[in-house]
């Protein structure tokens, strides 16, 4: 039977409003532990046993708490309403079907809209020095407490950044270089479905901005390239990979790998140079990555922030 202005309510029709696991979705689906896209880590609500009698107001009105909730979360657009009262008709509650579906298209987009989010920085990997000719990778690892929290934190909004700049005093040509390739990037923002770049400056090589985090794989992608648009070391390059440990929706760990590569054949001054520029300006500089989480956090409609466990520096080396 359908759901109509007027009607009585009945259990299982209450219960597809809070529990469909297929199209349309329900409220747990979207908003409980869900699978995939669908999920957000937030206390499921009760269904109701059929035959138990009338759906109370509080029933529905928690079912409503949790719409609006959500909606509040993802900025998505809903029906403006009120708490139900005992007595209420079904009229007063329209639309529930229609904002159930547009919050479950709104989650499975991986909750784009959403502005609740806090800036945590996790990690900061530097060169041990100066000096290093050929390439620098740092890579570095996030983890989430379980393969639901990594999906969780990417479904409600969540994003890894990357950034990359120069440690110390610029001073040689090198270190100019690698410093405005770092601007070129941006912020690099990984989410669930594709990467953001605020960046535009020099040349960007490899344009794999569609990829996000549900896109990778247990080996390396490659997420950007960039070469320096300084005509004098157009082989000089910033590149950042990402990889997961298991397949998407049983990964718990995102690692980020950031290669620097000083491709120019060039030369240096001699040991004897005292003229106060560097002895040597053509050596790379000490570069450095730092990896930061962008976590959902509970101010506008989630019961809880949403944040990795834990990270690691994996590696760091040069040649």
């Amino acid at each position: 039977m359908a759901y109509a202005a007027g009607d009585t309510i009945k259990a299982t029709e209450f219960n597809t409003f809070v529990a469909s696991s297929s199209d349309p979705f329900g409220y747990n689906h979207f908003a409980g532990t869900g699978s995939g896209v669908y999920g957000l880590g937030q206390t499921e609500i009760a269904q109701v046993t059929a035959g138990a009698g009338t759906i109370t107001a509080a029933q529905f009105n928690s079912l409503l708490t949790g719409i609006d909730n959500i909606a509040n979360h993802t900025n998505a657009s809903v029906t403006a309403r009120t708490q139900v009262s005992t007595g209420d008709t079904i009229a007063v509650k329209s639309a529930v079907a229609t904002d159930l579906a547009t919050l479950a298209t709104a989650v499975a987009a991986q909750s784009t809209s959403a502005t609740a989010l806090t800036t945590n920085q996790l990690r900061q990997v530097t060169t041990a020095s100066a000096g290093w000719n050929s390439s620098a990778t740092h890579e570095t690892s996030v983890t989430f407490a379980n393969a639901n929290s990594m999906r969780h934190f990417f479904n409600a909004g969540g994003k890894i950044r990357v950034t990359t700049d120069v440690s110390g005093t610029v001073t040689g040509d090198k270190d100019t270089v690698f410093n405005d390739l770092g601007t070129g990037l941006g912020n690099l923002d990984i989410g669930g479905l594709a990467t953001t770049r605020s960046g535009s400056s020099e040349t960007l090589t490899t344009n794999n901005l569609s990829t996000g985090m549900r896109d990778l794989g247990t080996g390396y992608s490659t997420i950007i390239k960039l070469t320096s648009d300084n005509s004098n070391y157009t082989d000089n390059t910033l590149e950042v990979q990402a990889k997961l440990n298991d397949s998407v929706n049983s990964a718990t760990i995102i690692t980020i790998k950031t290669i620097y590569t000083d491709g120019a054949s060039d030369g240096t001054f001699t040991s004897g140079n005292t003229s106060g520029v560097p002895a040597d300006p053509n050596q790379a500089p000490q570069v450095r990555t730092t990896v930061s989480e962008l976590h959902p956090n509970d101010s506008q409609g989630l019961a809880a922030a949403i944040q990795a466990s834990a990270n690691a520096e994996v590696s760091n080396s040069t040649s």
